[in-house]
């Protein structure tokens, strides 16, 4: 079937425009503002199970930025095993709010990078067994490689995060190799399973976060977090923004994207208040 994005992406923008003037307003009310950015990894896993084209991510777009989303992330894996080539360049075309392009820090990966010039780059560990990334860079045994990918990535103009641990050294070891953002691992804080646990876990991202802005590079979180474990992340003061994908999107089974988005805004926008 063929898909007229253009009228989509036209439409999405001319609604979105219409809500820009009461948007503009709530915004300035706010000393601060944490930006969502939405994973739709998992849009392109459903249509990957029955090998078809439907669900498509570029039909999902839309409706993550009328949610109020501030940008789209995907992962471009190596298997390919839900986000492809072609979704990465329509999206890379159509999206109006940043695209973060997670990928590993492989000659090939920088080569497409490069080439489509996304909004930022987050370099991420990558193993072909995991069902989703397990952990944070391994800072101290890839320094070189990642020195490189930077570099190559800043000579194009891309900025650069990178996915670490919640620990102040590898925040530290993160601005010594040349990248100007991080986000910060928030899995096992979104996996623990008593209040101790989980508030132990908490001070870690925290910690983390606080050295990140004592030695001024920017901060963003993610992974795991979720409707009921977003607000103490995002209520960080200084904490740049959250990137938050499998839990939206099972929201979005239930009730919409659009809507799973907009309720994942709301929660986020009041706990930075």
């Amino acid at each position: 079937m063929q898909r007229n994005y253009s009228v989509q992406v036209r439409l999405c923008k001319a609604r979105h425009s219409h809500a820009s003037e009461e948007q503009k307003n709530r915004e300035a009310s706010k000393e601060k503002q944490v930006i969502l950015g939405v994973n739709i990894d998992h849009v392109a896993t459903l249509r990957q199970a029955r090998r078809g084209a439907d669900p498509d991510p570029l039909m999902a777009a839309p409706l993550v930025l009328l949610g109020g989303a501030d940008g789209i992330t995907v992962h471009l894996r190596e298997d390919r095993r839900h986000i492809n080539d072609r979704d990465l360049r329509l999206l890379k075309e159509t999206v109006p709010i940043e695209l973060n392009l997670e990928m590993a820090a492989t000659a090939q990966m920088i080569r497409i990078a490069r080439a489509l010039k996304p909004d930022m780059v987050t370099l991420v560990p990558e193993k072909r067994v995991e069902l989703t990334t397990e952990g944070g860079l391994d800072l101290k045994r890839q320094k070189k490689k990642l020195q490189n990918a930077i570099k190559k990535l800043h000579d194009a103009g891309i900025p650069v995060s990178l996915f670490i641990n919640p620990a102040a050294a590898d925040v530290e070891a993160s601005k010594e190799i040349g990248a100007e953002m991080v986000e910060i691992h928030t899995g096992r804080y979104a996996d623990a399973l008593t209040p101790k646990s989980r508030q132990r876990e908490f001070k870690r991202v925290l910690s983390a976060c606080e050295h990140g802005f004592d030695i001024d590079i920017t901060v963003n979180a993610g992974h795991g977090l979720n409707y009921h474990n977003v607000k103490p992340v995002a209520s960080i003061d200084g904490i740049r923004g959250l990137y938050i994908g499998h839990s939206i999107i099972s929201r979005a089974v239930l009730v919409g994207l659009e809507r799973a988005v907009m309720e994942m805004k709301a929660l986020i926008s009041e706990a930075a208040l």
